[in-house]
Parts: C-alpha cells; structure tokens; sequence
C-alpha cells in the first residue's frame, strides 16, 4: 500500500491533465506540494489558435485606459476564454482612487448579484440530484409559504365605488398618507415608507422553485408592496433558517407567474434555504463542496480572510468580513446569499467554463449537460422581454438573461448569450455557439461592458 501511494504521488508531481466530460478539453495541473492536492487551472493560449484577432483585442486596453482617464473607473481585470484557452487576462488601472497601487490580477471583486448565478447552480444540482424539481411548492420545504397572499395596490381614484364589487371577501387597508404618485404600475406613495392602499387576495397557485429562479415569483421585488407591509427585517444573527420562514408573512407583490420583475435578494434567500433543508447542509457547505472546491475556486469566499483584504479596494472591506454579520464559526448564520460573494476574474473563468462545457471541468461533472440547457433557455416566455431590466429580444432562464434576438436585443449580443452582472459594476456573459465567455470585474458600474463586447465580437475572425 506504500508503495502505491508513493507512485501515485510521484504521477501528480510531474502534473497531470483530466479530459472535460462534455468537453474534450484538458486543463492543467500542478500540485500544492504542503497538501499534495492536484491543482488545476486553464490553459493558456493566443486569440488566433481559437480563431481571433490579437489586434483587435488590443483595442480593449486603449478603450478602458479611457475610462479610467476619464474617471469613470479606477480599474478592472477582463479574462475572455475561447475554445477552453485563456487568450485575455488583463488588470487595468489602480485598485483604488486614492491609491497609486496597480490593480492585481488577483484582485478580489465584490460580486453583488453576480453570485445568483452561482445560486442557481447550486439549486439545479439538487435537481440533478433528483432530491428537488423547479415545479415543487416552495411550501412542500418551508410550510410557512402555503397560502400565502398578493398584495393588490387600488389604481383607481374612484377606488371607493369600486371596492364594493372588486374586494367582496378581500381584506382591504387603508392609506397611511393622502400622498400619492403615479407610477408604471399604479398609484404609489412618495415615500417608501408608506403604504398605499391595496387589498390581499390569494395565490392562484403554489409558489414554486421555478418562480424562485426566474424571479417571477412576487417576492420583495423592488417597486412592491409587500416588504413595506411588513416591515420585518433579517438581523445579523439570523439564519436562513429563522428568517426564512418570517419572510413568508409578506404579502407577495403579484400572483406567481404573472410578470417578471427583480427580487434583489428575497427570492433567492429562499432558494437558499431550500438548498439547506434538501441537501441536510448549510448553504455555504453545499456550495464550497459542490462548486468552488471541484472548479478550484480558490479565491472565491463569503468571508474574505484578513490577509487577503489587500487584494480589494478599501471601501469594500466592512462588506468583506461578514456581510454585515456577526463572524463565527457557523457559516449557516445569515448572509446576503443573493450577492454575497467575493471573487476573482480567474475564479469566476472556472464558473462559465464549466456551463460552456456542458456542467463539467477539471474531471468534475456539476452539472447535466441538459440541467445546463435547461438554465440558460428562456423560461418566462415574454415576460422578460417585457421587463424594464429585460427588454426586446431577451428571455429570462433559471438566473441568468438570455439574448434571444441580437437585433432586437439592446445588448448587441450573439443569439444564445447568456449572462447577468452586479450594482458593483460585474458582469459575464457566455456565447455557447462560440464557445467564447468574457469576465468583467470592475467596482463602478459603467456603460463599458457593452462596448468590450462589442470589440469582443469583431475579434472573432473564424
């Protein structure tokens, strides 16, 4: 038996490479000599072996130069991978304004909503693990979401008139503040803090999974009602587990299925929580078991480490160490897990190469080669498209937009991108037809990533 494990530590001294499932593609490999772990990275490669322009490409240091000359930026770092090789990986700028230090290529990015992705994937494995399905009732794992009911804001002026033959058998409140402002989808209040008058009507059916993921589900969307009837906040000591099922006494804002409008944190503080009673683990377990350890995501975190901080600008590092909660040794205490993560732009090039190559990389299956398709095709008909955070010629799958029309779409992108970014200013999209995925971090959002992929498109020569 020694002398078996003296060969096979002698094999992944001098490397080895393991073939991706759905793709043919091999990754290299070193080994952390104090842990004699294989350690894997993407290879490198120039833009003409995967069929694109150098010169081109060139173009996008000129163009963030000027970004950050106007000071629209203090910095980025863009990876682009094509044909699984690394042909972009660039820092630009400084980390941050008041210092001259260079921006590293390791920089350490808050990645707001980037992380839903990451969510996603985490949810759609218990898929593949047949312990879940998108059609479940959100109430089949957290009880306190059967029932729940839709908070219906009165359009009407002569809403008086009309309550009688509208609200029969309804609850009705009334206003708190004769304040009111028109808006896209009704009458509301000025101020957030008060609540219009609205009526509670019930679900016309269960909350699902898929509402959850496709934020079509009604739950503490940004121009709703509910969080502002109830106005129960998370605190720093909760967990998925105790402020969950609180969360369920808000009213949604719309019947399930009926528009697509962004839960910024609600809908997928959900999902998290199914994740943990469906997979007995917490949430933060389950993904740094599943995802961040098998695709080495090894700068990738919920808690940076306080000898890593340097590796991100200073104003973000309160947010760094605990997300605004109390730090301890029980990673299931509550964080914003809807955009909670901190990572690189190497990391996050592990994450869309694994969707790229059908759910696998470095010999690690995540996902199904179908469970991929399935979150990256539109699932919401035209609702998205509909959407003021969607628009023309984009569909919406499971957390993550998707380019249906390139001529109607806004972005510009290939039919088939998909993608999804950050307020920090984040963002990746893939085009699987391409098998082309460009990383963008940054930490001031900007009109820039459209004009990267615009370069991105015309580097491609074959």
């Amino acid at each position: 038996m020694k002398q078996i494990l003296i060969t096979i530590a002698a094999v992944l001294l001098v490397g080895c490479s393991y073939a991706a499932k759905a793709d043919e593609t091999k990754s290299e490999s070193s080994v952390d000599k104090t842990s004699n772990i294989a350690i894997h990275e993407l290879p490198q490669g120039n833009p003409e072996e995967v069929g694109m322009s150098s010169e081109v490409l060139k173009k996008i240091d000129g163009l963030v130069q000027q970004y950050i000359g106007a000071d629209r930026i203090d910095g980025a770092v863009i990876g682009i991978i094509r044909q699984s090789k690394v042909i972009y990986l660039k820092a630009h700028g400084i980390l941050e304004g008041k210092t001259p230090k260079p921006m590293p290529e390791d920089s350490i990015f808050l990645m707001a909503s980037s992380t839903k992705p990451v969510i996603g994937v985490a949810v759609m494995i218990l898929m593949d693990d047949g312990l879940i399905s998108p059609d479940d009732p959100v109430s089949k794992y957290i009880p306190e979401y059967k029932g729940v009911q839709v908070a219906i804001p009165l359009k009407s002026i002569d809403k008086d008139l009309k309550l009688k033959s509208r609200t029969k058998n309804k609850s009705v409140k009334k206003l708190t503040s004769k304040t009111k402002a028109k808006s896209k989808n009704g009458w509301y209040p000025k101020s957030k803090r008060e609540v219009p008058e609205y009526r509670l009507e019930k679900v016309n059916r269960p909350l699902t999974i898929h509402d959850l993921l496709t934020h079509t589900a009604g739950l503490g969307t940004g121009g709703g009602l509910g969080s502002r009837i109830v106005k129960d906040r998370a605190s720093p000591t909760d967990t998925l587990a105790t402020w969950v099922p609180r969360m369920a006494a808000r009213p949604l804002d719309f019947q399930p299925g009926n528009r697509w409008a962004y839960s910024p944190g609600s809908g997928l503080h959900v999902a998290g929580r199914i994740i943990e009673i469906a997979s007995g683990m917490s949430l933060h377990e389950f993904i740094q078991s599943r995802i961040l350890d098998p695709l080495n995501m090894k700068d990738t975190y919920w808690d940076v480490p306080e000898d890593q901080l340097y590796r991100m600008p200073d104003k973000f590092h309160n947010k760094a160490k605990g997300n605004g909660r109390v730090i301890g040794e029980d990673l299931s205490a509550y964080v914003s897990n809807a955009g909670g993560l901190f990572s690189t732009t190497r990391d996050y090039l592990h994450f869309q190469q694994m969707l790229v190559n059908g759910g696998a990389l470095f010999g690690h299956q995540i996902l199904k080669p179908e469970t991929v398709a399935m979150m990256t095709t539109n699932q919401v008909g035209t609702l998205f498209s509909q959407a003021a955070k969607g628009g023309p010629g984009q569909g919406y799958g499971y957390t993550t937009a998707i380019t249906l029309d390139q001529k109607k779409s806004r972005n510009g992108q290939i039919a088939g991108t998909y993608s999804w970014g950050g307020a920090a200013g984040t963002i990746s999209w893939t085009a699987p037809s391409e098998k082309l995925s460009v990383v963008y971090m940054v930490q001031e959002p900007s009109d820039l990533p459209n004009k990267i992929g615009a370069i991105v498109r015309e580097a491609i020569i074959d």
